[in-house]
């Protein structure tokens, strides 16, 4: 490889890197500050956004499966953050809707770093994020990432980690925590 190319790798990787970096400290800050993972804000939002959707409609809203926004939906309920509720006309559909404690917490969290990103990529010319899409979709190839599943959410970990309460003993929280002190 020549110097050249390994200058441009390098730099590739640094920025690959920061992008990482950017999306762990967010995501811990998220987490620190209103006990929610990146995927929790993201449903607790919609449902705020729309009042009460079905686990099928809300999973469609957020671009995650089923399977995983029931889950999700699960941990939030346990925590007080929505409730389920049975619909009058349909006694087969069960509807999400947020509690009052998951309004107050959203009044108070800063955006998601999915909503900052996607309002400054808006103000980009569309040859720009074009390009931007390209490279990046080439970059995931390059890595044998192409194939991966993944939902359009900068979120650090698991979609259905459980936030800082069930983590409170692991040693990574731990060290998360005080690397934030």
């Amino acid at each position: 490889m020549s110097e050249l190319n390994r200058a441009i790798s390098d730099e590739i990787m640094i920025a690959l890197r920061r992008i990482m970096r950017a999306v762990e400290i967010h995501s811990r800050k998220l987490a620190h500050t209103h006990g929610l993972t990146g995927p929790q804000a993201v449903v607790l939002k919609a449902l705020i956004a729309f009042g009460e959707l079905t686990v099928g409609d809300l999973a469609k809203e957020v671009s995650l499966g089923q399977a995983t926004t029931t889950e999700i939906v699960q941990r939030l309920e346990r925590h007080g953050l929505v409730s389920k509720l049975r619909s009058e006309s349909d006694k087969r559909r069960v509807y999400v809707r947020p509690t009052d404690k998951a309004i107050e917490i959203f009044q108070h969290a800063p955006p998601l770093l999915q909503e900052r990103f996607a309002e400054r990529l808006d103000a980009l010319a569309d040859w720009e994020r074009t390009l931007l899409l390209s490279s990046l979709q080439r970059i995931a190839n390059l890595m044998d990432a192409q194939d991966i599943d993944a939902a359009p959410l900068l979120t650090s970990g698991s979609l259905t980690d459980t936030g800082p309460a069930s983590a409170a003993g692991s040693h990574a929280a731990k060290t998360a925590r005080k690397q934030e002190a």
